[in-house]
């Protein structure tokens, strides 16, 4: 009876738990939570709907000056020390291009003034031909104006950004103006313009300009008041000015710290020679380089009358037999009207062009440093046993003409368990950052340094007392952003910076191993030389020779000795 009660009471309590047992897929948790999202979902206020044309009133233009303002770390402004040296880079660069086209041996000054903790002023003057007074807003107060950006001829700026994204630069971090003092000639009177840069319209806004006294004939002085910092080692002014003095051997520049270092108050780079480099011609565009889309708006754009003369006039190396068998080729007259041309028939002329034999553009757009002059910066900065200097013919990428010097000094005081030096230019211009993201490091790091008798860890930069210097010449570098800091990676730029190095290399060893010759002569003559004297005193005891006659044999084996070793 005992155990039917127990069994009895057993399936009266899992009845009654399966009464309150929820429906199936409805937990009273769940339905808990669902109700209190439902109850703060009615709470809530409704979103607004906006239209199409609301949306559309929210749009409009975006100065280019904006978008670097809010992006400065794309100009090379990312931080205080670097955004200091960058002020500076593009001031020299400036001035430099300046004063070569001019035809005037440049004088550079690079003043840094630290006007507290975070703060300096940098000046940099230079003896070029001024500015025009109506010119100096354009050029200093406002982005992507320039006078290189639409030829094809070696320069060092490029886009028009430089020196006025300096300028912006210290405007945001200081609120002051850039101060521009410039003098077009000895009889012409010298102006200060102070201007800021408006960035929502990018355009110049003058705060005060007069007439002052300036002993300098003629030239420009700019100066920019900005947060920095200034700092030594590879990345410092210092550094970069001593880089591009060995690019630049026909510049003097001037350059004063902040505080007086081991050179001074003020070091002086001395120009090595008087020649400035050669004029540089302005070419056109070459049609290997030239985009479908590209050429479809240059025949938009043509002043010529038919599809021949448009490929004979506005292009490089096409002359009229060329125009009429690419013309043939692509199977549309020559007597087309360019601006009448479809994409169909425009993508059948690039396609021809293409198939086409056409020579390799003029060369005369560029201007090398050449061998004898980077040889005679690298000796005059570098203590070092051997040099080698290697100048390359120019070659083509794209269809832009370029160029690739190197240069390698070796031994001296140099570390020897150290990576070696590596100094990057582009048409004269160092390059110092983003070093492993350049074209340049990575044909140093492909090129097989133990063969030259250079030790080398796989993936890296050889290991030795070098110096390597590597320069491109080019009417338009491919650099990988708007700071200009590394070359992209294009293999027939890849391809011409190994076989300079491969040649610099091969001199470079062929010396090592002749000094490792002759320590190995000078080690076997001190071992050999040493028993020379043991020799003549058996002998002597041997032969009863007298002193005399010992004092010759000993004579003698040492001219055996010179004579059988080439010494």
């Amino acid at each position: 009876m005992a155990v039917a009660k127990r069994a009895a009471a057993r399936r009266g309590k899992s009845a009654k738990k399966k009464a309150t047992r929820a429906p199936k897929g409805k937990s009273p948790r769940k339905s808990s939570k669902k109700k209190r999202a439902v109850a703060k979902k009615k709470s809530e206020p409704a979103r607004a709907k906006k239209t199409a044309s609301e949306m559309a009133h929210a749009q409009r233009d975006i100065s280019v000056s904006e978008f670097f303002a809010k992006n400065r770390h794309l100009l090379g402004f990312d931080n205080p020390s670097k955004a200091l040296l960058t002020t500076v880079k593009e001031g020299v660069d400036n001035s430099l291009d300046a004063c070569e086209e001019a035809g005037i041996l440049p004088n550079v000054r690079v003043e840094i003034q630290q006007v507290s903790e975070t703060r300096f002023i940098v000046a940099i003057e230079d003896n070029g031909p001024g500015v025009v007074k109506s010119q100096v807003p354009k050029i200093f107060g406002s982005l992507l104006y320039g006078s290189k950006f639409h030829r094809l001829r070696q320069s060092r700026g490029q886009q028009g950004i430089g020196i006025s994204a300096a300028g912006m630069y210290g405007l945001l971090t200081t609120g002051k103006p850039i101060c521009v003092t410039t003098r077009t000639g000895k009889k012409k009177d010298a102006h200060r313009v102070e201007l800021v840069m408006d960035t929502k319209r990018n355009e110049p806004r003058i705060k005060r300009e007069g007439v002052v006294k300036w002993p300098s004939p003629h030239g420009t002085r700019v100066e920019i008041e900005l947060e920095g910092s200034y700092r030594g080692g590879q990345h410092s002014v210092d550094a970069y000015i001593r880089q591009i003095s060995l690019a630049n051997p026909h510049a003097e520049i001037t350059f004063v710290p902040p505080k007086a270092e081991e050179f001074g108050a003020e070091h002086v780079f001395p120009r090595v020679t008087k020649e400035i480099p050669p004029e540089t011609a302005e070419i056109k565009p070459h049609p290997y380089g030239v985009e479908l889309g590209v050429l479809m708006q240059m025949f938009r754009d043509t002043k010529a009358r038919n599809l021949r003369a448009c490929l004979n006039g506005d292009f490089s190396r096409v002359s009229p037999r060329l125009a009429t068998e690419i013309c043939e080729t692509g199977g549309v007259a020559t007597s087309r009207r360019p601006s009448e041309i479809g994409r169909d028939e425009a993508d059948r002329i690039h396609k021809a062009i293409q198939a086409t034999k056409i020579m390799s553009p003029p060369t005369d757009c560029i201007a090398p440093i050449g061998e004898d002059l980077i040889g005679k910066a690298l000796r005059a900065e570098i203590d070092a046993d051997f040099y080698a200097t290697v100048t390359r013919r120019a070659t083509v990428y794209r269809g832009n003409p370029f160029l690739i010097e190197c240069g390698l000094a070796y031994g001296g005081k140099m570390p020897a368990e150290d990576t070696i030096t590596l100094y990057r230019y582009a048409n004269r211009v160092p390059l110092q950052y983003q070093q492993g993201a350049c074209a340049v490091t990575k044909g140093v790091i492909n090129t097989d340094w133990k063969s030259y008798q250079l030790q080398q860890p796989r993936g890296s930069l050889p290991v030795g007392p070098a110096l390597v210097l590597v320069h491109i010449a080019s009417v338009w570098v491919p650099f990988t952003s708007e700071s200009k800091e590394a070359i992209a990676h294009y293999p027939e730029i890849i391809k011409e910076i190994r076989l300079a190095l491969q040649e610099c290399g091969r001199r470079v060893a062929t010396h090592i191993r002749k000094r490792k010759r002759e320590a190995d002569e000078a080690k076997k003559r001190a071992y050999i030389e040493s028993y020379i004297p043991q020799v003549a005193v058996g002998l002597q005891q041997i032969l009863e020779l007298s002193d005399g006659q010992t004092s010759k044999v000993v004579k003698n084996l040492t001219n055996v000795l010179e004579k059988s070793r080439k010494m």
